[in-house]
């Protein structure tokens, strides 16, 4: 016996039908969609590396947060812009390296980094689009160049860094990208961790010059980053 299903209860599963299309229909919309830019925050440490500490990226490893934007010329290729704050710490009484008279020194203070690096995808990254081959995940490489900025305690620094990197990115939602990275900003100075005047200074304390990036301090930054997809490529274009 067929059960007989009243003009109401059509209605009713008509409407389930169409209700449970729309979000079909919308994941499929997004997903034909590309977005030139992203904006977004990053949250994650940062570690500082010179003469109190040499070979650790991961010592004294402070908070961090900042401010993303990323360019996407192509699923391959993209320019990001940050801006960052972070906490750096550093104590000589932990290292393995003897300082002139046994002294010993601890510092801690904030650097501002201001930065743009270039992206490679190891695979065409975005929405699954077939005819490029794209991924929602990828891992990439980044290189770039910045500037470091570190107000007092002992004096103000200022100083060019070069960026290398990689990371990983992932987009769990039609316009929302996730991301882990590590990074190593190589600064031109010796003076991040100068911040007294008095006791052992770490600006070259063992006398030895160095020129270009030989004997500098430089840091490592690791965060989280969250992106919101912007600016819609133009559907009616050619598609780069």
């Amino acid at each position: 016996m067929v059960g007989h299903i009243s003009p109401r209860g059509n209605a009713w599963l008509w409407l389930m039908i169409l209700l449970m299309g729309v979000p079909v229909a919308m994941n499929a919309q997004y997903a034909d969609e590309e977005y030139r830019m992203e904006v977004g925050a990053r949250l994650g440490g940062t570690a500082y590396m010179g003469d109190a500490n040499y070979n650790n990226p991961f010592k004294e490893m402070g908070l961090s947060a900042g401010l993303v934007a990323r360019y996407n010329f192509n699923p391959r290729m993209s320019l990001k812009c940050d801006i960052a704050w972070g906490e750096i710490a550093g104590d000589t009484r932990t290292a393995t390296t003897q300082f002139p008279e046994g002294q010993q020194v601890s510092f801690e203070r904030n650097i501002y980094d201001v930065g743009v690096q270039l992206e490679y995808n190891f695979w065409p990254y975005g929405n699954g689009m077939s005819y490029r081959e794209s991924r929602l995940f990828t891992p990439y490489l980044m290189g770039g160049l910045g500037l470091t900025i570190a107000p007092e305690p002992a004096e103000d620094v200022t100083a060019a860094h070069f960026s290398l990197g990689a990371g990983v990115k992932y987009k769990f939602a039609p316009r929302w990208n996730v991301g882990v990275e590590f990074a190593v900003r190589f600064t031109g100075t010796d003076k991040l961790d100068v911040t007294s005047l008095d006791g052992l200074m770490l600006e070259d304390p063992f006398q030895v010059k160095g020129g270009m990036m030989k004997n500098k301090d430089s840091y490592t930054m690791i965060g989280v980053t969250v992106t919101y997809d912007i600016w819609a490529r133009c559907d009616n274009c050619n598609r780069d």
